[in-house]
């Protein structure tokens, strides 16, 4: 076991050079994966269950602590994102597939990647984790909802069908994980630490298949959707910041909202378009899987030397994260 956790902290930590890799290789040799295609879902809601796994009481009552703080968070992510997509969507001259793609990684709740990021550059930590817990919660109805008010002026869109299938690909493997977890309990706390290498490899293995799936439209296009997606992270990243300070929140909490707003979970936008739309609307997922691992980093390195708070460093819950 100590010796899988030692592969496990080694793939998380070097889980956007794996990324870059795969999702160049599916660009050079797409056969070689794009029989994944068929198995994006059951992938994701494996990210899901151990998403759950890893959820703990604590989680939920920092909502209760400070519900404003994680109001605030939310609201940014699901006001920020769609609206900078929808923007984005309309001024560059894109394909009505790649609109909806942008539209629907920026429709998506915010990833567990976020945490991690807060976590290095010094942020509210736990701010960060309950923000993610709760719009992953919401997303059943927020999502399918963004999604057929700003994609519809390109594709008819079905609230139903994405309702249900987000309720199967994530919420239902997130309550499995988490039953899981109360039943088994200390058994679980073992297997835990091996989760991050489960998760970079289906990530990676969703990106190869996506691109490899589409790499002729990319080919083509590339470079334009891939400045969408730098666009829509970087702007997320920078409104988001700007957000939080206008409500007057910490540093700390700046860092962690401006981090969730920015980090989308991608992996869930690349698998709601592969089942709903084309393949072609899945490659800005995966390309935004690609690129905020590389801005991740950059961000938390920038926020963690040049935003700071002794108060806050004092104070916040991060520094009493893992």
């Amino acid at each position: 076991m100590k010796t899988l956790e030692s592969i496990s902290r080694f793939f998380g930590s070097t889980f956007a050079i794996w990324v870059i890799l795969f999702a160049v290789l599916g660009f050079i040799f797409p056969s070689a994966f794009t029989w994944i295609g068929a198995y994006v879902q059951l992938l994701l809601g494996i990210i899901m269950f151990g998403m759950g796994l890893t959820l703990r009481g604590q989680d939920f009552k920092e909502v209760f602590k400070r519900p404003k703080d994680v109001a605030i968070g939310v609201l940014a992510q699901f006001i920020i994102m769609p609206l900078l997509a929808f923007l984005l969507a309309t001024l560059l001259p894109v394909s009505k597939e790649v609109a909806v793609g942008i539209i629907l990684v920026g429709s998506c709740p915010g990833g567990t990647a976020s945490n991690v990021m807060t976590y290095l550059s010094k942020g509210d930590t736990a701010l960060s984790v309950s923000i993610t817990s709760v719009s992953t919660v919401l997303a059943p109805i927020l999502t399918p909802f963004l999604i057929f008010l700003l994609a519809s002026k390109w594709v008819s869109v079905s609230f139903s069908s994405l309702f249900i299938s987000i309720l199967e690909i994530v919420i239902v493997p997130i309550v499995l994980g988490i039953v899981v977890r109360l039943i088994l309990r200390q058994k679980v706390e073992a297997g835990v630490k091996v989760l991050p290498l489960v998760s970079v490899i289906a990530i990676i293995a969703i990106v190869a298949a996506v691109v490899g799936g589409s790499s002729e439209q990319i080919a083509k296009t590339g470079w334009l959707i891939f400045l969408a997606v730098v666009l829509h992270n970087v702007l997320g990243l920078i409104i988001g910041f700007l957000a939080a300070k206008l409500m007057r929140m910490s540093p700390a909490k700046q860092k962690a909202v401006s981090i969730e707003v920015g980090m989308q979970n991608s992996a869930l936008g690349a698998t709601l378009a592969q089942a709903h739309f084309s393949p072609l609307a899945a490659v800005p997922s995966a390309i935004f899987s690609v690129w905020h691992n590389i801005s991740g980093p950059i961000i938390a390195t920038l926020y963690r030397k040049f935003v700071s708070d002794d108060r806050d460093n004092k104070e916040s819950p991060s520094n009493k994260a893992s």
